[in-house]
């Protein structure tokens, strides 16, 4: 694709507890772009998000990670965040007493607030997003995602489906409006109808502003969230990149075939 890639990953390398399980990665992700990150269990797909993100358990111990060109390997989560970095988790947690509409209020501001320079040295900004604009924020988000209203007065989590709780992490990252959004294995736990509404959730955010990581174990919810570029993981590497049809293919095939040598393409 001849658009400019805002997250672009060099030779990731990476361990866990002093064992390598990214061995050499290379992916780019531009904004307007979706792509698929497909690859058996074991693969890690979900140690590149969450080092992506900047999770303290992952070591980086080569490569380079640039977001907007300039490198993150030093910057902390909260911080990758502002920077318009956004992830979806395969488990999210539950918070009870916290509402779902105080969360996402919370977490709007901690993206919107930045430091501020005065004479007598840096100091945070107080101020964020007023009740009445972040109300009319959150209702509209919830039109455009067709969620109930009373959804924001439930504890986050707290009780939650399994697909309540994917959509409440789409509703999220609508708020948040990252550049580049990484979902960690949504579909994992979804039965085929809260898979549709969150993969409709997911398509009504899609745009030009906005690109998109989907990690998958499973080739179903490619059939709802249409990718332009997939990318097959094995043993902490990118083995093999293509179209849509890469994933059909493999949903025939199997992930043997990659293993046994299919010709690797430039990601």
């Amino acid at each position: 694709m001849s658009k400019t890639p805002e997250l672009i990953v060099n030779d990731l390398r990476v361990a866990v507890e002093g064992k390598e399980i990214l061995k050499g990665l290379s992916l780019q992700v531009a904004k307007g772009e979706i792509h698929a990150l497909m690859g058996p269990n074991g693969s890690g797909k979900s140690t590149l998000a969450n080092t992506l993100m900047g999770h303290p358990r992952y070591e980086v111990t080569g490569g380079e990670i640039l977001f907007k060109g300039l490198s993150i390997l030093e910057m902390e989560a909260d911080e990758r965040s502002r920077a318009g970095l956004f992830m979806a988790f395969q488990y999210p947690v539950a918070i009870p007493g916290l509402s779902v509409a105080n969360f996402l209020r919370s977490a709007l501001n901690a993206r919107l607030v930045r430091p501020e320079t005065n004479g007598s040295g840096t100091m945070p900004q107080k101020k964020g997003i007023a009740p009445r604009e972040f109300r009319a924020l959150l209702k509209g988000q919830m039109a455009l995602l067709k969620m109930d209203e009373s959804f924001a007065t439930r504890y986050l989590n707290d009780g939650f489906s399994g697909g309540e709780k994917k959509r409440a992490e789409i509703l999220q990252m609508a708020l948040l409006k990252p550049e580049i959004a990484i979902m960690d294995e949504t579909d994992s736990g979804l039965d085929i109808d809260a898979l549709r509404v969150v993969s409709d959730g997911v398509n009504a955010l899609a745009g030009p502003d906005l690109g998109v990581l989907v990690i998958t174990h499973y080739q179903r919810i490619l059939n709802y969230i249409k990718p332009h570029r997939v990318h097959v993981m094995v043993d902490g590497r990118i083995s093999v990149s293509g179209g849509p049809e890469l994933a059909l293919e493999l949903e025939t095939r199997g992930y043997d075939w990659v293993r046994n040598g299919k010709e690797v393409t430039a990601p």
